[in-house]
């Protein structure tokens, strides 16, 4: 209808700003168990695709020149690349309603947003550790141990809610 009134703020910009999710350190230990599975899915779907993908592209290169079984392995790809980027995409999904930001799908880095002395920082955790035992400001790559005031204050919200 012509000359209908949004409803909308003067000045509101077209897509509603996404307010990043604060998790205390014992918010991610808790999710950790949850995390880490969701996590073996991503970088399962990334290696999947890294393994795939050249095959792929040459297979698409040669594809006036291929033979009946090179022509079907390049639909068995395209079909397993669907898949598995269809599963990383599920799975980045629901990190991302946890509120977890994958840092790095190879090696399965995650973050946990949280904010240390004012700034956006990340709790950190990675395949291959047993706990969250590292964060960064979200900024930087470099990450720090979790101080020992920090875990203790962890556990004992933890067990508060016990």
């Amino acid at each position: 209808m012509s000359g209908s009134t949004e409803n909308r703020a003067h000045g509101a910009s077209e897509k509603p700003v996404r307010r990043d999710k604060v998790l205390s350190l014992a918010d991610a230990c808790n999710m950790l168990p949850l995390v880490q599975r969701v996590v073996a899915d991503v970088v399962a779907s990334h290696r999947t695709l890294l393994q795939l993908t050249p095959e792929q592209e040459r297979l698409h290169r040669q594809r006036r020149a291929l033979d009946w079984p090179q022509r079907s392995r390049m639909y068995e790809i395209s079909e397993q690349i669907a898949a598995a980027d269809h599963s990383m995409q599920e799975s980045l999904a629901e990190l991302g309603s946890l509120g977890v930001v994958v840092v790095d799908a190879e090696f399965g880095r995650v973050g946990f947003p949280t904010v240390v002395n004012g700034r956006p920082a990340y709790f950190s955790w990675q395949p291959g550790e047993v706990s969250v035992a590292f964060w960064h400001f979200r900024e930087e790559e470099r990450r720090r141990p979790v101080p020992v005031t920090w875990v203790k204050s962890a556990k004992q919200s933890i067990s508060d809610k016990s």
